[in-house]
């Protein structure tokens, strides 16, 4: 059952208190003021299952969960932690709503919550929070810092017959369970040493390195594709069998596992679609680079060493303070990246300074033809010999005079691999 506001925090033992432990400290206060609005347990509400806001045992007060989570994202600590600091201080105490005679929640207890209720909802109150106080005029965006990078999967450099090999391992294995549940029914056949000596002969063909051993690999491959094909077919078939004798006891197991036979099988039955158009010449769009992880996605990275990296592109924004106009480099539209629009929708408008470099509103960069030449500037930490930096001698276009040194400055703050102008291009 949802409890959204718990008890009365105050007690007679409040009385025999002093003053001075009674009172917040500035910056608990500051908490206090902005937490005590109501509306931001709207997005818990909406989150909690319908069926389960007037039954069951009653949850922990929302007030107290959310002031808790704060407590834990400002300083860093642990769940058990959390909970053992909080039960022995008086202040943290009423910050959290939690009154002298009551006992902390158990540090399961926040940890299961916190997990139910995932990181979608904290996204929500944060956002209301920030229109919150841009509507009382206490927080203004002046920068807006945002970087992506990949995160790689952990899987196998993908290629067509060997995703053709691992795809008839995984249906076969899943075919076997789903046929124990279902005898004298369709099974699925292991076609994995057909595609496996399919897969030794492509290795030895690609080592004779002529124009007659490409040929023969897309032959290879295209008979890789029809033999998975034939696999996901049958899987197919065998799923919905099983979903026809679905009845008795253990219908909810047999209908799970065809559901995980089906989606196997719709993976196999893509990458069989990949080799054909492979095979055919076409344009091969959202292609699958893993059976296990379907997520994952080829990026182009640039890099020398590694030009293509199989994984998912992570964005990271952040609303920065007190960092000046033109200090970080040159400006760029939230329209020219899409993931930054859900990030600052809540600001009014969008903040002067963005690090994400991009178009510069509709304007190119100088180049050595275009621009005036300009005298070379070093830092006063850079070495007497050799070049700078291209970072500390180019400026954007209507940034500040001082602006070169603060990007010089930046840059050798940042690392390579965070690097804006590279991280933001891996998209595409």
């Amino acid at each position: 059952m949802l409890t959204l506001v718990g008890e009365q925090v105050e007690s007679l033992w409040d009385e025999v208190l002093p003053a001075e432990i009674r009172e917040l400290p500035d910056d608990l206060e500051r908490l206090d003021r902005v937490l005590a609005d109501s509306l931001l347990l709207l997005p818990i509400a909406q989150a909690w299952e319908r069926d389960a806001r007037e039954r069951g045992r009653p949850s922990i007060a929302m007030t107290t969960f959310v002031r808790l989570m704060v407590i834990k994202q400002r300083t860093g600590w642990g769940y058990e932690t959390l909970v053992r600091e909080v039960s022995d201080s008086l202040h943290l105490r009423r910050f959290c709503l939690i009154a002298i005679d009551q006992r902390v929640p158990d540090e399961s207890t926040v940890r299961k919550l916190a997990r139910r209720l995932g990181a979608s909802v904290v996204q929500e109150i944060t956002r209301m929070v920030i229109e919150k106080a841009q509507r009382e005029t206490r927080f203004i965006a002046r920068a807006a810092r945002i970087d992506s990078t990949v995160v790689e999967a952990d899987i196998r450099y993908p290629s067509d017959a060997m995703l053709a090999l691992q795809g008839a391992r995984a249906l076969a294995r899943e075919g076997k369970k789903l046929q124990k549940l279902i005898a004298g029914k369709p099974r699925v056949r292991d076609r994995s040493r057909s595609i496996g000596k399919t897969v030794r002969a492509i290795s030895k063909t690609l080592a004779r390195r002529t124009g007659e051993a490409k040929a023969q690999v897309m032959t290879l491959n295209q008979q890789a594709g029809r033999l998975i094909a034939r696999s996901a077919r049958e899987a197919n078939r065998l799923a919905a069998a099983a979903r026809a004798s679905a009845r008795g006891r253990r219908a909810s197991t047999k209908l799970r596992a065809a559901r995980q036979l089906e989606a196997l099988a719709s993976r196999c039955g893509r990458v069989a679609e990949q080799i054909d158009r492979r095979v055919r010449g076409l344009k091969i769009t959202d292609r699958l680079v893993s059976i296990a992880d379907p997520d994952a996605r080829p990026i182009r990275k640039g890099k020398l060493g590694k030009p293509t990296e199989f994984g998912y592109v992570a964005q990271i924004c952040e609303m920065t303070e007190n960092t000046r106009k033109g200090a970080r480099g040159s400006s760029s539209r939230p329209a020219t990246r899409p993931g930054t629009r859900p990030r600052t929708r809540c600001c009014r408008r969008p903040p002067p300074n963005w690090t994400a470099p991009g178009s510069a509103r509709g304007r190119s960069w100088p180049t050595a033809a275009s621009s005036p030449a300009r005298p070379k500037m070093r830092s006063p930490s850079s070495p007497t010999t050799g070049s700078s930096s291209p970072a500390a001698t180019s400026q954007a276009p209507g940034a500040p005079a001082n602006a070169e040194r603060a990007i010089a400055r930046g840059s050798r703050a940042e690392s390579a691999t965070s690097n804006a102008a590279t991280a933001c291009a891996a998209p595409g």
